[in-house]
């Protein structure tokens, strides 16, 4: 009808309210209506000081005053006025009422030269987003000095005398706060800042703590006496934390190098020209050129790794040069990593913040000159220090005034400081006065910011404590609680007050989507003055880190520990969730709290474990009544009441609660047919072959197969082919329209941060695929093959979304009623059923072209096309390319482990992982050809068949079969494979052996992932005995009764015993120290016939054989001294050094100088020169054997060394452990960890004190001369400095040599 938007705003505005049947009034001063289009132009400009592009537009459609106050939000944003103006104009309406009338003068309008000129600026604007080269050479012809623009003013900067000379612009304030927060008012809008500085001075750091405000991802900081006081590093530490780091640590996988310094969640402070503090010459300043010729590398490499999209997204990082000192010279390194930094991203993404203009010129000449490029229009250099600061801590967010308060002991209260929090990394912590005295709340900025956060939450959004905190605000608008609240509150104060447990866990169960993370953090945000709060952020820390850090909760700022409320979302896939309820405890007893339960009732802890299931009810049951609790999506009537009521109070505050549909879908009693009806009408007319349609389904599918599985923001806009420049306004969400409505853009905490997007409720989701199905067939396999074909996904910077892809295919879910997994993935079931074995096929295939590095896609494979579809022959391909990408056991590329593993896991046990992962391939493949029909495992003669085949003794042609087709088939298949099927049993059994040795020497954590492992390999060592280690029962009938069957078979029953009891290997009959003592008698009998009978295939087997001997007679020794099979201590003494002389000092494995050691360590009386040599051979052959194994682990010490004589003298941990049978078995093993086990009489009085000394950082312990290396068994064990000192210590014997325990300097 060609209506300006002003009169339309209010022609509907008056229509409203007729409608309501009111007299139209307006909440504004009556001069307000009065103004004219000019008078408001006038008013915005001069008093409200918007940007005149704003004002000028609401001129332009004819916004008068009784136009303006008929203005909601939302019309300013259908003219394309931003948020932050919008509601900045909506607020100074307000204020109107409480000042007098403003005076409005008149505009100078520009000449038609100085819009031309303003015309000019934004094309050049326009033009660095598209082609920098092209608006360079534009700006350089038209002259600089004509395109700066006062934008609040409308004026024009008159040229100065020179052109090389920088005119000062009106306003770098307001270009300070445009710089960082993208035109904003809150520095939020960027995920990350990384600053590179040079040398600050002292007068400098008082006007340098805007840099506590700032999200830091590191400092690059090149001043090498910043870490000293006087220096930016030691300010900014005083508040904040702040990791120490060289260069060249950012070096390695980008995945490891983040968990390994703590990236995201800790500032990490780079010195990139040497630390000052430090006296090592790695740490010392460096000239240009040493720096140029030995760090430059480390640092580009630094400035690569910070650039990379993986690390942090091209547009949500800003890149800030901080110059505190002149730049007088290129050759100065910091204009090099300045040149790095534009090779890698693009300028926009850096900005310079000078402290002078001196400097600045300086500065600009060189970029200018160097790199033929202006960076002006990014840098600030009129604004003093001090005005910076000032200007970037009135930035928003803010901070509480009055500090974030925690309860404390006696009802007081402590303050949370900020380096505190800082620490608590894993940890998101719910203060007492969270949420308070942060926004002026009479503002409308406030009120906004209230709809804005309640809307998000009843759309579908995750909740706030907000949302809590406005309820509290309106006692008559409570939130909404589900009627297990009370329940769940009554059982955590029963705990609280009956359980004599320090740390107990709580389990919540409940379906998805039916309220009960909403419920757990409800309940903490009031109980927040009687627990000291937190939410676990990431469940896939380790759980050592979790408890120390929770520990470290429950003592801040007090002497008295304090009680403490822990919610973990979601921990049902840790095999053991009393994991974490130990290693709180453990970190309680290290910490010496010392706690009593009935004298300090304050001090515990309470985990409350909210875990997703299909069955609350069924696993509420089979847990304990008093520490479980349950909720379903069916509400009571009392409950559907409730939401009637919260229904009508938000019809008062909101437009169209009705569309709230995450809300609706609760109210509703999660009504199926108001679910499908929603579907049916929002993708009514859907167009299947568009983007957005595409993208809908791809969230429809992950959203419906993996627990929170939102995609970036930025991967959606790569989509689209959205460019990332704000003020296009082109978004998503309007691309996604009109789908939109199903859709939350919410921010996900994993991984460094980012925004993700994702249908609102777990069920819509489910109810889209179902209906693009039916409607559409567009099935999930169709979807799924779509979104495999889709490269974005797999290209760098999206690594969450490819590890969702690859849970949804793989992941199996838990049986119901057992703890063992389903055979496929809910997706892979839904697959098979709708489309078949050929479908699932080319998707696997697809996939595994996708994730080439993951031996879970083929196995996965392996396991479908043998159970499913008993293709045996295309099911061993598939098993044989799973082995091959797990050839190398380093290789951790199981679904989740990247996300559930912590890197201190990955640092220290990830090959073990590894290691299983191969195991598990092999007894698929055990599995598969156990069924096959020659080798049915049920018919005694078949499996002998099956066990010689795989031992290489028969040729698959000679094993016994019926002739006919199936059978021809699965040997000619078998010929095929038969190289790789014929390694399967050796290299399964050598890494088991691996596996004893890792399990024995390795000082136990008791880690979750270290309790899985081996709980798995024990489960299949058993399916190892039952293929390999035992006789049909047929057989050894036919023995018993033909005594006449040679030595032969009684040599081969005695050895598959051994392997059977895992006494064939060193590692296993040291295992035996704490078994029984007849098991190990039989052991040890059995060697001895062994020995007697000489009868060995190879040297090998006989040295090896031998080896063992002299062990289980040791073991025996110890644990049954008079036993008739333990020999003299000079016959194995003597049988030992004859093996010595036959093997060497290069001997691959440590065994036989683990026996020299036991059997040939000096005493005051006798010498052994020798023993050196077998100390330096131990340490060789582990170092080669072993390394992979220990990674930073500690060996532990199975013997020490006694005050007797002979075999005597050798002391096993359990005869000391039985003198503290008394003490918890874990309060014993921490006394060990910490060594104060040995300041107690019954270790003092059973083991001998060595002397020794200390010589240049290494401990040595001495006989007459004899000096011995010995390592300590603590690091913290020998002071630093390598002062030659004498010490004392008791000695432990470990698989890489001796150990030094308790040392004790003689002075």
């Amino acid at each position: 009808m060609g209506i300006k938007h002003g009169p339309a705003v209010k022609i509907t505005s008056y229509l409203e309210s007729l409608k309501k049947g009111s007299q139209h009034e307006s909440q504004f001063p009556a001069y307000v209506k009065n103004w004219t289009k000019e008078q408001v132009t006038q008013w915005l400009l001069q008093h409200v000081k918007v940007y005149s592009k704003y004002a000028e537009r609401l001129e332009e459609e004819d916004v008068s005053g009784d136009c303006l106050v008929c203005f909601k939000k939302q019309d300013f944003l259908d003219l394309e006025v931003k948020n932050g103006p919008a509601v900045k104009i909506l607020a100074e309406l307000h204020h109107l009422n409480e000042k007098p009338e403003p005076t409005l003068q008149p505009i100078v309008h520009t000449s038609t030269d100085q819009t031309e000129k303003e015309a000019l600026r934004v094309t050049l604007d326009i033009l660095r987003n598209i082609d920098r080269e092209l608006a360079l050479q534009l700006e350089n012809r038209m002259g600089k000095s004509t395109i700066y623009f006062t934008v609040h003013t409308g004026q024009l900067n008159q040229p100065c005398l020179s052109k090389d000379i920088l005119k000062k612009e009106a306003n770098q304030g307001d270009k300070l706060n445009n710089l960082l927060t993208c035109g904003g008012n809150s520095l939020d809008n960027y995920g990350r800042f990384v600053v590179v500085v040079n040398k600050s001075s002292p007068e400098q750091l008082q006007y340098l703590q805007f840099l506590n405000k700032l999200k830091l991802f590191c400092v690059l900081d090149f001043d090498p006496s910043s870490v000293a006081p006087g220096g930016l590093c030691h300010s900014y530490s005083e508040s904040r934390v702040a990791n120490k780091h060289i260069p060249s640590q950012y070096q390695g996988q980008t995945d490891s190098v983040i968990k390994n310094l703590n990236l995201y969640k800790q500032t990490s402070w780079v010195f990139c020209n040497g630390r000052n503090d430090l006296d090592s010459d790695s740490n010392k300043e460096l000239d240009y050129k040493n720096w140029l010729r030995k760090t430059c590398r480390d640092v580009e490499q630094l400035v690569s790794f910070i650039c990379n999209p993986e690390v942090l997204l091209h547009g949500k990082c800003l890149i800030i040069f901080l110059l505190l000192s002149p730049v007088d010279t290129e050759k100065d390194p910091i204009f090099d990593i300045y040149k790095a930094f534009i090779k890698h991203t693009e300028e926009e993404s850096i900005i310079t913040i000078c402290g002078s203009r001196s400097t600045y010129e300086k500065w600009r000449e060189l970029i200018q000159e160097k790199c033929e490029s202006d960076i002006d229009p990014r840098s600030i250099y009129e604004l003093t220090l001090s005005e910076v600061n000032g200007t970037v801590m009135a930035l928003g967010p803010f901070n509480q005034s009055s500090g974030r308060l925690l309860p404390s002991s006696d009802s007081s209260f402590v303050v949370l400081k900020q380096k505190d929090e800082d620490l608590l990394t894993a940890l998101d912590i719910l203060c007492l006065n969270q949420c308070e005295n942060i926004y002026d709340e009479n503002s409308p900025e406030f009120h906004d910011f209230r709809i804005k956060v309640e809307e998000e939450f009843y759309r579908g959004g995750k909740v706030k404590w907000w949302n809590f905190y406005f309820c509290d605000k309106d006692k008559d608008k409570p939130f909404v609680k589900r009627d297990k609240y009370k329940t769940v509150k009554r059982m955590i104060r029963s705990q609280l007050r009956d359980s004599k447990d320090m740390c107990v866990l709580l389990n919540l169960f409940h379906h998805p989507g039916c309220g009960g993370s909403t419920l757990a953090m409800h309940l903490m945000w009031d109980l927040r003055h009687e627990f000291r709060c937190a939410v676990l952020k990431d469940n896939t820390l380790p759980k050592t880190e979790v408890a120390m850090q929770v520990r470290k909760l429950m003592k801040l700022e007090s002497e008295k520990p304090s009680r403490v409320l822990l919610l973990v979302d979601d921990l049902k896939e840790t095999e053991n969730p009393q994991d974490l309820v130990s290693c709180i405890h453990k970190a309680a007893i290290e910490d010496s709290l010392k706690i009593n339960v009935d004298n300090e009732p304050n001090c515990k802890v309470i985990i409350l474990n909210c875990v997703r299931v299909h069955s609350p009810k069924k696993q509420y049951r089979q847990h304990d009544p008093t520490q479980s609790q349950y909720i379903t999506s069916s509400l009571t009537p009392e409950e559907r009441k409730e939401f009637e009521k919260k229904l009508k109070e938000l019809k008062e505050t909101h437009e169209k609660p009705e569309n709230f549909y995450s809300f609706m879908i609760m109210k509703s009693n999660f009504d199926k047919k108001y679910i499908d009806d929603l579907a049916r009408y929002t993708l009514e007319n859907f167009d299947v072959s568009s983007k957005k349609a595409q993208l809908f389904a791809f969230l429809a599918l992950l959203n419906t197969y993996v627990a929170a599985s939102e995609i970036s923001l930025s991967l959606c806009e790569d989509f689209f082919g959205i460019k990332r420049i704000q003020w296009l306004g082109d978004s998503v969400m309007d691309r996604m329209e009109p789908y939109s409505n199903f859709l939350v853009e919410e921010r996900v905490e994993e991984w460094g941060g980012y925004k993700g997007i994702r249908i609102l409720h777990h069920r819509i989701a489910s109810a889209c695929l179902e209906e693009l199905e039916r409607r559409y067939s567009w099935k999930v396999s169709d979807i799924t093959m779509d979104i495999l074909h889709c490269d974005l996904f797999f290209s760098v910077g999206f690594l969450k979304e490819r590890l969702s892809i690859k849970q949804m295919l793989i992941e199996r879910q838990r049986i119901k009623n057992g703890g063992d997994r389903e055979p496929f993935s809910p997706l892979i079931d839904k697959i098979h059923k709708q489309r078949g074995r050929q479908t699932v096929k080319d998707i696997f295939e697809k996939a595994s072209s996708r994730f080439e590095t993951s031996a879970s896609i083929p196995q996965a494979l392996a396991r479908y096309l043998y159970i499913n579809e008993r293709d045996f022959s295309e099911a061993v391909k598939w098993a044989e390319k799973a082995k091959m990408i797990n050839e190398n056991p380093f290789t951790l590329d199981t679904i989740g482990e990247k996300q559930e593993t912590s890197q201190d896991y990955q640092r220290k046990s990830y090959n073990v992982s590894g290691y299983v992962g191969v195991l598990e391939i092999a007894f698929l493949v055990f599995e598969i050809l156990s069924r096959l029909p020659f080798f049915e495992k049920s018919d005694p003669m078949r499996k002998k068949y099956f066990q010689s085949f795989l031992q290489n003794a028969i040729p698959i042609t000679s094993v016994h079969k019926e002739e006919n087709e199936i059978n021809n088939r699965y040997v000619e298949i078998i010929k095929e494979h038969e190289p790789f099927l014929l390694s399967l049993k050796t290299e399964v059994k050598e890494t088991f052996e691996l596996l004893d040795c890792y399990f024995t020497y390795i000082k136990a954590n008791k880690s979750e992932y270290d309790s899985k492992d081996r709980w798995t390999v024990c489960g299949l060592f058993k399916q190892y005995v039952t293929h390999f280690c035992t006789a049909p029962a047929e057989i050894k009938k036919e023995r018993q009764n033909n005594p006449n069957l040679n030595l032969k078979i009684d040599i081969e029953d005695r050895r598959l015993f051994l392997e059977e009891k895992q006494a064939d290997t060193f590692a296993g009959i040291l295992q035996h120290l704490d078994r029984p003592a007849e098991e190990i008698e039989r052991i040890t009998e059995c060697y001895a016939f062994l020995q007697q009978q000489q009868q060995f295939i190879n040297q090998k087997q006989k040295t090896k054989e031998t080896i063992n001997h002299i062990v289980s007679n040791i073991v025996l020794y110890l644990l049954k001294p008079k036993s008739k099979h333990v020999q003299s201590q000079s016959h194995l003494s003597a049988l030992l050094l004859k093996t010595l002389q036959d093997v060497g000092l290069r001997y691959p494995f440590p065994d036989p100088y683990y026996l020299a050691l036991l059997l040939f360590w000096p005493s005051p009386r006798q010498e052994n020169t020798e023993i050196v040599s077998y100390v330096r051979a131990i340490r060789n052959s582990c170092s080669k054997r072993l390394t992979s194994l220990f990674r930073n682990r500690s060996t532990v010490a199975h013997l020490f060394l006694g005050k007797e004589e002979g075999l005597k003298r050798l002391v096993s941990k359990l005869k000391l452990d039985v003198s503290f049978k008394d003490i918890r078995r874990d309060t014993l093993a921490q006394r060990w960890r910490n060594g104060d086990i040995f300041k107690d009489k019954a270790i003092i009085n059973s083991l001998h004190r060595v002397s020794g000394t200390i010589e240049q950082g290494e401990v040595f312990a001495n006989y007459g001369k004899l000096k011995i290396p010995v390592r300590p068994a603590l690091i913290a064990g020998i002071r630093s400095g390598f002062s030659t000192e004498k010490v004392s210590f008791y000695l432990g014997f470990a698989i890489n040599g001796p150990l030094a325990y308790d040392i004790q300097y003689e002075n």
